[in-house]
């Protein structure tokens, strides 16, 4: 029986993983075995990542709202509960975004708030 040696397939294979890990570091880059772990180990990070990209997110948003809200005189938690008395509804993404581009509209959400702290 012939031998079979596969080759174009396992080139066309190679060549593949070889262009993606193109710019890895050191033997991640040329190496097959340690080209593919490094590219197993980026797919997971990846996964991994986009599901932190949100949390980091959320996290950076109350950090500008509580600065916003503090250079007005109140803190996050009574912000976000006086917006909430007062039947505003809006989410952290967009409160953030006004306190950075449009202050005149959060000094209004601010004193809504408030109103409805006192009361």
């Amino acid at each position: 029986m012939p031998r079979v040696k596969g080759g174009s397939a396992s080139d066309n294979k190679r060549k593949k993983l070889f262009s993606i890990t193109k710019g890895y570091w050191g033997r991640k880059k040329n190496v097959y075995r340690r080209a593919r772990e490094a590219y197993l180990h980026s797919l997971s990070n990846a996964y991994k990542d986009r599901k932190l990209k949100k949390r980091d997110f959320r996290r950076l948003w109350i950090t500008r709202i509580n600065a916003a809200a503090r250079s007005q005189g109140l803190s996050y938690s009574l912000f976000m509960n006086g917006l909430k008395k007062a039947g505003i509804q809006i989410n952290r993404k967009m409160l953030a975004d006004l306190a950075v581009n449009d202050m005149a509209a959060f000094e209004n959400l601010v004193s809504k708030a408030r109103t409805a702290l006192d009361n």
